[in-house]
């Protein structure tokens, strides 16, 4: 067996790091693109302005539709070449961040650096770059030479973001431990490929206890805007513990299930994360987890409000045909599901789902 750990080459979090970032990127390049929504470029635009025109680095803007698909990437990648930029930061949340490490990559792995503007997933410290297509469907997981060079977390900017991207980063972040937990056991490779190493889970069941412990005062803090250890414990773990957990620790069939879901259209306003917090209880129903473990797990769901059930997810009419095609998608031979055990088949994830959906209204 051998094993494979990615990670950032730096990780910097803490309130008001997004000021530094000068400091931080000082030797990186000389002209930078900065791919940003209109949103972000007003709440977070003028701090990473300044921060780099004060070290004499020349800041061109890339606006960020929202989606990141080939046909986004490919313009962002024109705008790069045409201004000469040595330099690509990803600003934003999932898609932007993963928009960034796709040109960054396809121009010849330029310096990255990513700017998270929510802590809804764990994209920042990943290698990793998730392609849509224009109906929203994943056609590609784009492998990064190396990780990003630089992640800067500014915890300021995530308390007062939505508390609903927070939760969302719980749900992705939750799976973590137990999606590593099944590539050990099953020997799977990672996308680190390597298989599964004890740090790597370590680091996932740590992210794992972090969210137990922590969760419900980090969503007190985002409340009320303001900065504790809790949140900075809780945005630490969906952030980087989970980053390095899933890359090098691997995925299994929650992250399958929420690839799924995306053929069921009731489910597209669902996040990521929510869709992989209900992802894990069909998981663990595959895996017949011990009932505790899956009390626990249903209980933390609930309560930092994730979905526990398909009505949860926007799936109110329930349809029979739909729901299997989600199964099919999940066990197909390129997915996650393998990792939990190479013999599941669509009817076992069918089962599971409307088992876990069952469960999840009952309390």
């Amino acid at each position: 067996m051998s094993i494979g750990i990615k990670a950032p080459g730096y990780y910097v979090q803490g309130a008001g790091e997004l000021g530094k970032l000068g400091k931080y990127a000082k030797k990186m390049g000389d002209n930078f693109l900065v791919v940003i929504s209109p949103n972000n470029k007003k709440r977070v635009g003028k701090i990473i302005d300044t921060a780099l025109t004060e070290i004499n680095k020349t800041v061109f803007y890339a606006e960020f539709s929202g989606e990141c698909t080939p046909e986004v990437i490919a313009d962002i990648q024109s705008l790069a070449v045409d201004h000469g930029c040595d330099v690509v930061v990803g600003v934003g949340g999932g898609k932007a961040i993963d928009t960034a490490k796709a040109v960054a990559t396809n121009l010849g792995v330029l310096p990255v650096i990513i700017i998270p503007t929510i802590a809804s997933n764990d994209a920042p410290c990943s290698s990793v770059s998730v392609i849509y297509n224009k109906q929203g469907i994943v056609i590609k997981a784009l492998m990064m030479k190396h990780n990003p060079d630089l992640v800067l977390v500014d915890t300021d900017i995530i308390a007062k973001a939505p508390k609903k991207y927070l939760i969302s980063g719980m749900g992705d972040a939750l799976a973590t431990y137990f999606e590593a937990r099944a590539c050990r056991r099953s020997n799977a490779k990672t996308m680190a490929r390597g298989n599964c190493s004890i740090t790597a889970l370590a680091l996932s069941e740590l992210c794992y206890k972090t969210l137990l412990q922590y969760s419900l005062d980090a969503l007190k803090a985002v409340d009320a805007k303001t900065v504790t250890p809790a949140l900075d414990a809780v945005v630490e773990a969906c952030v980087y513990l989970s980053g390095v957990g899933f890359e090098s620790g691997g995925l299994a069939a929650a992250h399958a299930i929420n690839d799924g879901l995306a053929h069921v259209s009731q489910a597209h306003h669902a996040s990521h994360g929510e869709k992989v917090a209900f992802g894990l209880l069909a998981q663990l129903l595959l895996e017949k987890s011990p009932n505790d473990e899956w009390e626990t797990v249903l209980n933390y769901i609930k309560s930092v409000g994730l979905p526990s059930c398909l009505a949860d997810l926007g799936i109110v009419e329930v349809n029979a045909e739909e729901l299997q095609a989600v199964a099919e998608a999940a066990t197909v031979p390129t997915q996650f599901t393998k990792n939990v055990r190479p013999d599941i088949t669509a009817d076992d994830v069918y089962k599971a789902i409307m088992e876990a959906d069952a469960l999840g209204r009952k309390k």
